[in-house]
C-alpha cells in the first residue's frame, strides 16, 4: 500500500502539525484461509465498540489476507490489537501502518 502525495499547499499551510490531523490505522493480517479467522479478527474491534471504516479480505488457495482500516484509534489501543491478532489460531503475520486522513 503506497501512495504519492504532492504538496501544493502554500508554505504556511505546509507547517501544520500532522500529529494533530486525523489519522487511520491500517492492519494487514495474513492467515490460513479458515472460516473462523475473520470473525475472530473482527471480534477484537467489536468488543471495543469499534467499526472498521474499510474491510477487505481475499482468499487465494490456503492463504487469507485481511486489510482493515480504522480511524480515530489511539496508538496504545492499535498496538494492543496488533499484539492480540497473532494469538488468533491461524494468523501468521500482522503488519500495521498509520495514514493521515
Amino acid at each position: 500500500m503506497s501512495s504519492l502525495l504532492f504538496n501544493t499547499a502554500p508554505a504556511a499551510e505546509a507547517c501544520v502539525d500532522r500529529r494533530a490531523a486525523p489519522r487511520a490505522v491500517l492492519f494487514s493480517v495474513h492467515a490460513i484461509a479458515e472460516p473462523g479467522v475473520m470473525p475472530r479478527v473482527l471480534e477484537l474491534f467489536a468488543k471495543r465498540g469499534l467499526v472498521p471504516h474499510k474491510w477487505q479480505s481475499v482468499a487465494s488457495d490456503a492463504v487469507l489476507t485481511i486489510d482493515v482500516q480504522i480511524a480515530g484509534l489511539e496508538r496504545d489501543a492499535a498496538d494492543y490489537i496488533a499484539r492480540c491478532m497473532p494469538q488468533i489460531a491461524g494468523v501468521d503475520a500482522v503488519l500495521t501502518t498509520e495514514r493521515h486522513l
